[in-house]
């Protein structure tokens, strides 16, 4: 059956409305978290520091999975909505705060936990937009787009930050990040979802435990995303340490200092965004699945051999290939799941896709600094190159995955 095409990204602007919104919401994230420290540090020590840049995650973990459950009951662009005008207020009250009094520590610890049951909704909730924003046809391009918006943002949020607080310390760069949320506020407004078919609609007498209990059940019994889904948190667990902290210990245990941990990690961010934005602009993949298992290898391996490279320069070659290839499977492999997951568990298999990243994958950096400690560099990458190439074994294994396809242009299934 012909499928009909949906209107490509860049002429839809209910697309772009949203992909300009959850930009200034990254970039607003990525200030944020270098606000709060800076402004930790002129109050409390380094433990208090570390402190309060820590208690934002344990909301953000606990209740990941119930905002998952929230955004399917009550509809993502509710939730969305909410939470971005929730983060506006309370970032732009802080900002005031600062502006106006000495306020202690305790300001900044119950802002880090609103932020935690902030992102704890908004993560899932946004995450399970794109597939009613668009036809499947166009979603491997909305999700490149949004991978792209994602390492941009990161990169451009802190560097923000700092220029608003050499301005007027963090009061300006809390005022700076409200008005980013307020901006990407105004704009969701105006961003239009297509409704759940009747069949899809959540039950009256369904209960939040229930619907809880159904996303798991989904997840086990769905053929393409339960094994994406488990994966994904692997390769998440074997790629994200690494790159997080262990180029930082690559660096200073082979002397290359500060500059050459950031010109590994720009290799890899390269690599990313250059795979995302031929992704975008190519639009559909035939024999996705296939590809991902390949792609996912590849980069697991890459990752992994970079902690052995005898010098910086060979490191951050294999870093910029594990980018590349790393961009092109973790955007087949969240269009593909997108694409196959039915729209009313959207926001919660995004829930658990968004514990992974930030709410297990974290768990594990106190143990790569210890084997770090113990083994050396090295040896540490490698094994966690290799878990993340369990997490390839896992989707190679799957059937349906190897055959499923991200070309809706001939037929639909």
């Amino acid at each position: 059956m012909a499928v009909a095409p949906s209107t490509p990204v860049h002429r839809d602007g209910n697309v772009l409305r949203w992909l300009i919104a959850y930009t200034l919401s990254v970039v607003g994230d990525a200030a944020y978290f270098v606000a709060l420290g800076w402004a930790a540090q002129k109050v409390a020590g380094p433990a208090q520091v570390g402190l309060v840049m820590a208690v934002g995650a344990i909301p953000r973990a606990i209740l990941m999975l119930g905002g998952g459950v929230i955004a399917d009951r009550f509809g993502p662009r509710r939730v969305v909505i909410s939470s971005d005008a929730v983060r506006a207020v309370v970032i732009l009250a802080a900002a005031a705060a600062l502006a106006f009094s000495t306020p202690g520590l305790w300001l900044l610890v119950a802002l880090a936990l609103v932020f935690g049951v902030v992102d704890a909704l908004f993560l899932p909730a946004v995450g399970a937009m794109p597939p009613r924003l668009t036809g499947r046809d166009q979603l491997m391009r909305v999700q490149s787009l949004r991978n792209l918006v994602q390492r941009s943002g990161h990169i451009t949020g802190p560097p923000l930050a700092g220029f608003s607080m050499g301005l007027g310390g963090p009061a300006a760069a809390f005022a700076v990040t409200g008005v980013l949320f307020t901006l990407s506020l105004l704009l969701l407004v105006a961003v239009r979802l297509a409704p759940l078919p009747p069949e899809e609609q959540p039950a009256a007498d369904s209960t939040a435990r229930r619907d809880l209990v159904d996303g798991i059940v989904y997840l086990r019994h769905e053929p393409i995303v339960g094994p994406l889904v488990l994966s994904g948190l692997l390769s998440m667990i074997g790629c994200i340490p690494p790159m997080a902290i262990g180029v930082i210990l690559l660096a200073e245990e082979r002397g290359w200092g500060p500059s050459g941990g950031a010109w590994v990690n720009a290799a890899l961010s390269t690599g990313v965004c250059t795979t995302s934005l031929l992704l975008a602009v190519r639009g559909r993949f035939p024999r996705a699945g296939h590809w991902h298992n390949i792609t996912l290898l590849v980069a697991s391996a890459g990752i992994g051999l970079i902690g052995v490279m005898p010098n910086l320069a060979l490191a951050v070659a294999v870093a910029l290939v594990a980018g590349l290839v790393s961009g092109l499977c973790g955007g087949l492999a969240v269009a593909l799941m997108q694409a196959r997951t039915a729209l009313a568990f959207q926001g919660r298999v995004a829930s658990v896709q968004a514990l992974s990243a930030v709410g297990i994958t974290p768990v594990m950096f106190p143990l790569f600094g210890l084997l770090v400690e113990r083994w050396g560099a090295g040896p540490t990458f490698l094994l966690f190159g290799c878990i993340s190439m369990l997490g390839a074994t896992v989707s190679t294994a799957s059937h349906a995955v190897r055959h499923a396809d991200l070309d809706f242009t001939k037929t639909a299934d």
